[in-house]
């Protein structure tokens, strides 16, 4: 709508990986769909506008700030990853200058959209996380490089480092964690740091300082 006075929030966009070789193409949008319904629901004070599924393997929605779309697209990444999906995600900036759709993100125009969509089509193998500031690129550049690093480290993961390294990032202490696994807390300890962990809780605390930093008008340009 002409005239309607910009807003400004994060996009946030995703995009299954090899999704048309699926075995099983109908069980994994099922799991898909259900991923992302899961993820609306846990983080819908942060989301102006849910994520919406647009062309069968791709979604977009709004976040409120960059800070509040880093634990939306990780918790998502993560629960995809447990089923043996990938999914790359571009975090972006963008002004919206049409209504807002609380429910669906649809029809939205505005400058940000094009640009995220564009890093999102740049299908660099292997990287997870991308980011589209195009009032800071120099933080963008650095963020990328941080996406490039923590996605180096999920690649790494085995299946039982992922497991624990998602519930260690979702708040379970390593004493509950070994509770459950029904192992010592040095076995745990043991798979966390050969999955990264330190180093992976570290890049993520990077990104988001630097989010938090942009969305206080404070960053590197």
């Amino acid at each position: 709508m002409q005239g309607e006075p910009a807003q400004r929030f994060s996009v946030v966009m995703g995009d299954l990986v090899r999704s048309g070789r699926a075995p099983v193409p109908e069980a994994l949008h099922a799991r898909f769909n259900a991923a992302v319904e899961a993820c609306n629901a846990a983080h819908s004070d942060a989301l102006a506008s849910a994520l919406t599924i647009t062309l069968g393997d791709e979604f977009q929605g709004l976040a409120r700030s960059l800070a509040q779309a880093v634990p939306l697209v990780r918790g998502l990444r993560l629960e995809l990853m447990a089923a043996g999906i990938d999914c790359r995600f571009v975090i972006g900036q963008a002004e919206i200058r049409t209504p807002v759709n609380p429910d669906k993100a649809w029809n939205m125009m505005g400058p940000g959209l094009a640009r995220a969509r564009e890093k999102l089509n740049d299908k660099k193998a292997g990287v997870f996380y991308r980011f589209s500031l195009e009032d800071a690129p120099l933080t963008e550049t650095l963020l990328d490089a941080l996406g490039a690093g923590l996605s180096a480290i999920e690649r790494g993961w085995t299946e039982q480092q992922r497991a624990d390294i998602a519930a260690l990032m979702a708040g379970v202490t390593a004493a509950e964690l070994a509770r459950r696994r029904e192992v010592s807390v040095h076995s745990i300890y043991k798979v966390r740091g050969a999955g990264n962990h330190d180093a992976y809780v570290a890049q993520w605390r990077a990104v988001e300082a630097a989010l938090v930093a942009l969305d206080a008008g404070q960053g590197l340009g």
